[in-house]
């Protein structure tokens, strides 16, 4: 339930205050909508009211619309559910332009009360638009504040007149950071922007705030007066002309044209600059309507938001304790030991980060101190926070350290022996509570679990690189591990402010399971002669962040050869990728080992910068005469993807299609417009999913065959979500 309370003090100022019963953080919901449209209203038609602040009971002010409240309009809007969400979002125009117009005579603009919102905090999306439509907005200085509107990255745009309102107050090319990105400023950055108004103490907020509505100001806003011109030109004027061509030309150069909330936004703004302000918001609700009504953009906002939300919290956490880390053990001091020990330090969790020497140990915990210092350079971080983080971490090479740990993240080199040696040694330290915790991208866990003396408190966790930067982590289940271990995984994840998602142990677990097949696909292409022009727009033509070559180079070719003959020597006379293994091996005979070694798939220069693809591979793998179209190339490298989630989910390696979704777009950028590819699936359907995957079978081979589940939902006429979704399992 959303709260708004008003009280009208002495003086004649309403302030009317936002509180979300049982959330960290405002949000807005229908019910909360009516009951803002009504205080407003009383405020309005009280004469003893002078004028009205908008505030929050919370130290922040808003984050935003409930997501799930669109998603269950357009659920209850029977056969016009265009209508119902277009009707919704009408309501709420019609409500923030009441606070807009303040009671003032339309013909005169004479009258009316002014209305200011005071933010003590962050204020996102809806709870940006509310301010915008106030007559001035006061922030706390409270560098930690994050005020912008970042809808474009869930797939919709802002849809509650920030479009409108925010390219009219800074004109389109100042707005664009704000809308097109999703660019969140602090409160200091967000009035150099202006976006917001007024900047002051976290003490002073309401008094300022009351002060300036009783100061008698000019409320009207200046696209409600004559002759209002945009700032920086409107589309026909010759300045405002070059800025719409080229907004266009980034929004496609960035969205390759496949994220629809981009380009609907781009029209909502250049359409709406046409015509007067509430027209202007028409056409603004018919546009968000519109990218809403878009299964892409349904499909984004479920995985990125909703899916990912729930997962975050714990929806697939099993009954356990609460367990919380207060002391993980580190050991392995490389690349992805000391990205683990650093984030787990920002997460205030004590960190005993161990090597085979001090030397190694103490190199690992700089890479800390590199990161601390960036921060400290772009005025994220302060010494006195650097010394902090760093305080917590105890690089050393004494396994004794690891005493009273109650979490072990081993992450050393990925071999049985190594790690067993590593099990062993930890284990004979460690108390009986302690939760081992293997991070590896392959190695079965059942396996390496054999090292263990308690097999049930063993388990995998696997981190992506830069651990830092990437957001998802894989844990794994062994066949003993226990539910204990997965929660305490699990809790550990939701520290560290990771995303988890929980599989079964099989070969390559889930994510590289379906990546190593893009990346097959892509290099099987280059032995047939396709043109790797071809193969890497394709990829990004569909969404993918990195065409399969690029990503193999970013990876390492030397990787991908040790993988190569690993899997080779597990699967023996079953093994299915001669063909790729050429191509790999010799760029690998080539010495060209990928970004590591300034050349790869593609060539670099002397800084390590791409310079395009290298024109060598054309000697041994020379262009066909005869190229496919780009459709093919596209489906054959995103059917190799999500064939694997397919079977994952078959096998039971997969327990969760939301992991499925969310994983695949956090852990290696599956095309993110598509929300995943059990989502993607289900937009094009079933039926046509298993037709195209009989003509590839045909056409390239038995990789493409379709997996017996997809088959049989084609035939029952059935979808992921509707068999597999939590709706479903709730029946």
């Amino acid at each position: 339930m959303t709260d708004f309370t008003m009280a009208v003090d002495a003086d004649g100022v309403a302030t009317i205050t936002w509180d979300t019963v049982g959330k960290s953080m405002n949000v807005m919901s229908r019910d909360s909508m009516q009951l803002l449209n009504k205080l407003v209203d009383e405020a309005l038609a009280d004469d003893a009211v002078k004028g009205i602040i908008i505030t929050s009971g919370k130290d922040t002010f808003a984050g935003g619309m409930d997501l799930n409240v669109l998603a269950s309009i357009r659920d209850e809007s029977g056969e016009n559910p265009a209508q119902g969400l277009f009707d919704f979002t009408m309501a709420g125009h019609y409500m923030l332009r009441k606070i807009e117009r303040a009671g003032m005579d339309p013909k005169t603009n004479k009258g009316g009360k002014p209305i200011a919102a005071a933010l003590p905090g962050t204020a996102l999306g809806i709870g940006l638009e509310v301010p915008l439509a106030c007559h001035r907005i006061f922030a706390a200085d409270n560098p930690k504040a994050k005020i912008g509107l970042p809808e474009i990255m869930v797939g919709i745009f802002p849809g509650a007149g920030g479009t409108t309102r925010l390219v009219r107050k800074l004109g389109a090319m100042a707005a664009s950071p704000l809308l097109l990105e999703g660019k969140l400023n602090d409160p200091m950055k967000a009035k150099a922007a202006g976006v917001i108004d007024e900047v002051v103490p976290a003490d002073e907020l309401l008094a300022k705030a009351k002060e300036w509505v009783l100061s008698e100001p000019k409320i009207v806003k200046p696209w409600d007066e004559k002759g209002y011109k945009m700032p920086g030109g409107a589309p026909y004027h010759p300045a405002g002309f070059m800025t719409f061509v080229g907004a266009s030309a980034m929004v496609n150069g960035k969205t390759q044209g496949v994220y629809p909330a981009a380009k609907a936004l781009l029209s909502a703004v250049y359409e709406g600059a046409l015509v007067p302000f509430d027209q202007a918001l028409k056409i603004e609700a018919r546009w968000f309507t519109n990218v809403l009504m878009n299964p892409s953009s349904s499909a984004m906002i479920r995985s990125i938001f909703i899916n990912k939300e729930a997962l975050e919290k714990g929806a697939n956490r099993p009954e356990a304790p609460d367990q919380k880390v207060s002391k993980v053990g580190v050991i392995g001091a490389g690349m992805m030991g000391a990205g683990i020990a650093l984030v787990s330090a920002l997460a205030g969790i004590q960190v005993v980060l161990i090597d085979s020497s001090q030397e190694a140990a103490d190199k690992g915990k700089s890479y800390t101190t590199a990161y601390m210092d960036k921060g400290i350079a772009r005025k994220k971080a302060t010494e006195e926070k650097k010394e902090a983080v760093l305080g917590l971490i105890n690089a050393t090479a004494d396994y004794d350290a690891l005493k009273g740990c109650d979490l072990i993240v081993e992450a050393v080199f990925e071999d049985v022996g190594v790690k067993a040696d590593v099990t062993a040694k930890v284990q004979a330290v460690t108390g009986p509570d302690c939760i081992f915790a293997t991070n590896t991208s392959t190695l079965p866990i059942t396996e390496l679990a054999k090292a263990s003396n308690d097999p049930e408190k063993f388990i995998g966790i696997h981190f992506f690189s830069p651990v830092d930067k990437m957001l998802l982590v894989e844990i794994i289940k062994g066949n003993e591990t226990g539910p204990v271990a997965v929660a305490k995984a699990l809790d550990y994840v939701r520290q560290i402010k990771k995303t988890p998602i929980v599989v079964n142990d099989e070969r390559f677990f889930y994510a590289n399971r379906c990546i190593i097949p893009y990346i097959n696909e892509g290099i099987r292409m280059v032995k047939e002669g396709v043109e790797p022009a071809l193969i890497e727009n394709a990829a990004k033509l569909v969404g993918m962040p990195l065409g399969p070559l690029q990503l193999t180079d970013e990876t390492s070719i030397d990787l991908g050869v040790k993988i190569a003959k690993a899997t080779k020597a597990a699967m023996g006379d079953a093994y299915p990728n001669e063909a790729v293994d050429e191509v790999l091996f010799w760029m690998f005979d080539q010495e060209r080992l990928g970004r590591k070694s300034n050349s790869g798939f593609y060539a670099y220069d002397e800084k390590g910068k791409r310079q395009g693809l290298w024109e060598g591979l054309a000697a041994p793998y020379p262009a066909a005469d005869e190229q496919p179209d780009l459709t093919t190339v596209q489906h054959r490298l995103l059917f190799a993807q999500v064939l694997e989630a397919v079977r994952a989910l078959e096998e039971g390696v997969l327990e969760d299609i939301r992991e499925g979704d969310v994983g695949a777009i956090l852990g290696w950028g599956f095309a993110p417009w598509s929300g995943g590819p059990f989502s993607w699936l289900d937009i094009i359907g079933a039926p046509y999913a298993v037709e195209r995957c009989d003509q590839l079978t045909e056409a390239f081979g038995e990789r493409f065959k379709t997996p017996d589940l997809l088959r049989e939902m084609a035939e029952k006429g059935q979808t992921f979500y509707g068999r597999f979704g939590q709706e479903a399992k709730a029946a």
